[in-house]
């Protein structure tokens, strides 16, 4: 991606918020080649011992320590890259970091004041979200625009993390799928706009499932972004059970993979 210290002189009519990583860079390239270039405002990663501390706060030391486990096991997978390289080919997505057509800006948070400050001289007419950390109110409030965000679940019964992996767990596989929908204070709460369920290959495990997604995402995504640049958005409440999911430990994990075939 291509980093400028400073906003481009003619307003962005898309600005993306999303933090670093291969989906963050999939659906940012994936949204550049359907919609053209774009202004992207990245924020920086939280560092593991904030991520553990809070997931210590929120489920305890053993639950915390158990998904800790679980991601130094997935990237010892002899199969994981394999798997990877794989998604992206089959379904034609996009991790390269430089691409002439995205106008990259960093900021440490999308919560702190540098990124609201951006977010008032880009003045764009919609936000879209992808992977960062929850927004808070001063962010919303920031520009008169829609937010709308991406997630890799069916919205309100898979909230949270690993929603496709979830889904699959509990034998719900009618639900796994993806949300498009407007952004409030709540984690992944806000009013639908689009959702489609998507269907994975055997082979797909926990690691993959979310590349997997992203390939029926992005054109929602684009279409949800079109929509609010033509002023039609048409949110709506989905009548499901409402949960928020958090990521597997490696004992249940492994529990689910061998009686159930889920990975």
């Amino acid at each position: 991606m291509v980093s400028h210290a400073e906003p481009d002189s003619k307003p962005p009519r898309i600005v993306v918020l999303t933090a670093q990583g291969a989906l963050s860079r999939i659906v940012v390239n994936g949204l550049a080649a359907r919609l053209g270039p774009l202004t992207v405002i990245s924020e920086q990663p939280e560092s593991k011992g904030e991520i553990l501390r809070r997931r210590i706060r929120l489920l305890g030391p053993v639950r915390a320590a158990g998904q800790v486990a679980l991601s130094f096991a997935l990237r010892l997978d002899p199969k994981r890259k394999a798997r990877y390289q794989r998604v992206l080919e089959t379904h034609r997505l996009d991790a390269s970091p430089d691409n002439p057509a995205v106008t990259l800006h960093s900021v440490p948070s999308v919560n702190s004041d540098a990124c609201r400050d951006l977010l008032t001289k880009l003045a764009p007419a919609v936000v879209a979200v992808y992977g960062t950390r929850l927004l808070k109110r001063a962010t919303l409030q920031a520009v008169d625009a829609p937010f709308i965000n991406y997630h890799a679940g069916i919205t309100p019964k898979y909230r949270g993390q690993d929603p496709g992996y979830w889904a699959l767990a509990t034998g719900d596989a009618g639900n796994a799928g993806v949300t498009i929908h407007l952004v409030d204070e709540g984690v992944d709460t806000g009013a639908v706009l689009y959702q489609a369920q998507v269907t994975f290959d055997p082979r797909d495990t926990i690691a993959t499932y979310q590349y997997v997604q992203a390939a029926t995402a992005l054109p929602l995504f684009v279409r949800a972004i079109e929509d609010a640049l033509a002023g039609r958005l048409t949110p709506r409440r989905v009548d499901l059970p409402s949960q928020k999911w958090f990521p597997p430990t490696l004992w249940g994990y492994l529990a689910t993979g061998l009686t159930r075939g889920v990975w």
